[in-house]
């Protein structure tokens, strides 16, 4: 049954699943070995996608099959180990209310094995400070659009020094505006492409 899960989300049948899902279940898979096999197919999609084999959209969809797939599977899970990887505060940054790349990161991640704390769009510097000091998050992700709002980062940053956190969380960026440059001058820890770079990211975050 795993190898059909896996193959499901590898060809975007995203409609197959959740019912491979509960079929595994039902046939006394163990529900880590469901996620793995969940996971494996994800993986062979961002593959693809680094390739060119497949575009946005078919990295969009499979999120989506995914997102579907874990809610079957979660209440099923022992607590913590969809977190197993540690916890990531994801947001908009304030002023910015994008949110496709920012949403579809969330997917990535939660499918990859890390706790995601999701605090939405324009959220302002201090909700990142408390996210990550009530989760003890690994790592931030900030998603920025607009050239305007690049400060907002450096505000982030400001105010995790503040409060004693910024040598504990490592910080990625990513959005149409971001580049190389604006992360050093930041003074952030990397900037992400995409969503399948973002998981490579926050894993390395916590080697």
């Amino acid at each position: 049954m795993s190898d059909k899960l896996k193959q499901a989300v590898t060809d975007l049948e995203i409609d197959d699943i959740a019912p491979l899902v509960r079929q595994a279940l039902d046939d006394g898979e163990a529900p880590t070995a469901v996620l793995g096999e969940m996971c494996a197919g994800m993986g062979v999609v961002g593959e693809l996608f680094e390739k060119g084999e497949y575009y946005l959209a078919d990295l969009v969809l499979a999120g989506e099959g995914m997102k579907e797939g874990l809610e079957v599977l979660e209440p099923h899970l022992k607590a913590g180990e969809t977190g197993a990887k540690g916890t990531v505060v994801l947001c908009t940054v304030k002023g910015d209310i994008h949110d496709i790349g920012k949403n579809l990161v969330a997917t990535m991640l939660s499918s990859s094995g890390f706790k995601v704390v999701d605090l939405g769009t324009d959220v302002p510097e201090s909700a990142v400070v408390e996210a990550v000091r009530a989760n003890d998050a690994v790592g931030i992700g900030l998603s920025v659009l607009l050239t305007s709002m690049v400060q907002s980062i450096a505000d982030v940053v400001s105010a995790l020094e503040a409060a004693g956190l910024r040598s504990k969380v490592k910080i990625a960026i990513g959005g149409a505006c971001t580049t190389q440059e604006l992360a050093d001058k930041m003074g952030v820890d990397a900037i992400g492409r995409d969503a399948v770079e973002a998981v490579r990211i926050f894993e390395s975050f916590c080697a």
